[in-house]
């Protein structure tokens, strides 16, 4: 009888995390790594910053080659879909017809950009989740406009860019094209640019960044778009000409646009996860080893676990995370399998005991030459203060708590050293005062 294989769901960083550590720690049966997309595995943080720009091509952006992988003995299935699981007897439905019977399961099948409606029938409306979206949206920015410079408006041909949503994504998204020389609008919900990610002390500063190079920041609702008929040449349906704000904001604005990007957050991809017994609210239910179900485990953008240190179900949608738990998760199901019962690893590889995965959270945007870094949660904070504030020189380290614990910090424009030092004070949750107390010695030095 055919053995059955681990199947990873999602070629993404998590998913070749998984991959490969399931291959080193001692798998030797089949492995099938799914894809939705037609690449290999790719990183995604460029796709906003260097890839958008032009300043990096899409094979830079290969996280491994053709010849990387074929080490891992992959069964690798690109541009197929996973459209159903079968919990009880671990079984994939892949592109609504063929099944895949698995010994074990790692779901990695990340998010998916949230848009407006009717948005998907225009020419010239952009998500930026994907290669493709980046490939597209850059090829709009790429036929118009010079660079400008700080405060100073584009050449000729600029285009006119709305970016819908100011949170993290939209920020960088309009970063890039004000160096690429567009006029750009964000217009977003919030007062403040990414206030629910950092506060509204560092979105007030990266406000004025922003302003300072020729930003238009506006706050109010999208309620639409208008549109007129496109030439063929640039695209199969009509195209947009303004983005229209709701009542509440400026009533009966017109934005004009020949080019948007909806940036309003994304969504789990959990649509295909329809078995009961999985809990597919805001992301893939896990316990603290990243398990879902028997044999079935999440990892990345898509995964909301119990993370151990601070006693809740935590998503994250950052880079570093996805490569950390792709391993946690890999590992633990090979140590449930060997437990279970023999499994494809090679003889003579002793079975671990499954761990807790408890990461200190990580993640980083870049606008213009300003680098934020934060560890720690960030989002949700019941308080935030802010230690270091230092407009003229854009130096900023701010400290969130959330129960009388402090439970992350953020930085930009300190000192490489400074910044690694933070990490140790929200390793663990700390009191208030003893976080404070501790960042103030982490810092005291130039």
């Amino acid at each position: 009888m055919t053995a059955r294989p681990i199947a990873v769901v999602g070629a993404s960083a998590a998913g070749l995390a998984a991959a490969e550590t399931l291959r080193r720690s001692g798998w030797r049966g089949p492995l099938t790594l799914i894809g939705e997309e037609p690449h290999l595995p790719y990183d995604r943080p460029p796709l906003s910053k260097q890839l958008l720009h032009g300043a990096w091509e899409p094979e830079k952006l290969r996280l491994r080659t053709e010849e990387q992988l074929a080490p891992l003995d992959l069964d690798l299935r690109l541009g197929t879909r996973a459209t159903g699981l079968d919990v009880a007897t671990r079984t994939l439905t892949l592109d609504g017809t063929e099944r895949l019977a698995c010994a074990g399961i790692v779901i990695a099948t990340g998010v998916a950009a949230r848009t407006l409606p009717g948005a998907d029938r225009l020419t010239g409306v952009h998500t930026l989740r994907t290669l493709d979206d980046a490939l597209a949206l850059r090829g709009r920015l790429t036929k118009g406009g010079t660079p400008a410079g700080e405060g100073v408006a584009g050449g000729g041909g600029a285009r006119q860019l709305v970016i819908v949503g100011n949170g993290v994504l939209g920020c960088e998204a309009a970063a890039v094209a004000r160096e690429l020389g567009h006029e750009v609008t964000v217009v977003g919900i919030e007062e403040t640019p990414m206030a629910a990610a950092v506060g509204t002390d560092v979105g007030t500063l990266l406000a004025e960044e922003h302003r300072s190079r020729g930003v238009r920041l506006l706050t109010g609702a999208v309620d639409g778009f208008d549109s007129m008929p496109a030439d063929p040449a640039d695209g199969p349906g009509p195209q947009v000409t303004a983005v229209r704000l709701a009542e509440g904001g400026t009533p009966g604005s017109r934005l004009p646009a020949d080019t948007v990007l909806v940036a309003i957050g994304s969504r789990p991809a959990v649509d295909w996860l329809t078995d009961p017994a999985l809990d597919t609210t805001d992301g893939l239910r896990c316990d603290a080893y990243c398990a879902a179900a028997p044999g079935i485990y999440a990892a990345g953008d898509v995964a909301r676990w119990d993370h151990p240190a601070h006693g809740r179900p935590l998503r994250f949608e950052h880079r570093m995370n996805a490569t950390e738990q792709g391993m946690a998760a890999a590992r633990n199901l090979l140590a449930e399998l060997a437990a279970d019962g023999p499994t494809g690893t090679e003889d003579g590889i002793p079975a671990q005991e499954r761990r807790p995965f408890a990461p200190v959270p990580y993640f980083w945007s870049d606008q213009y030459d300003l680098k934020i870094q934060a560890y720690g949660l960030t989002a949700g904070a019941d308080r935030v203060e802010t230690l270091i504030r230092d407009r003229a020189g854009r130096r900023i380290l701010a400290l969130y708590g959330r129960e009388g614990r402090a439970v992350g910090v953020l930085a930009a424009g300190l000192p490489p050293r400074q910044i690694r030092a933070l990490r140790a004070v929200v390793a663990d949750p700390l009191p208030w005062e003893e976080a404070r107390e501790r960042i103030a010695a982490a810092t005291a030095a130039g």
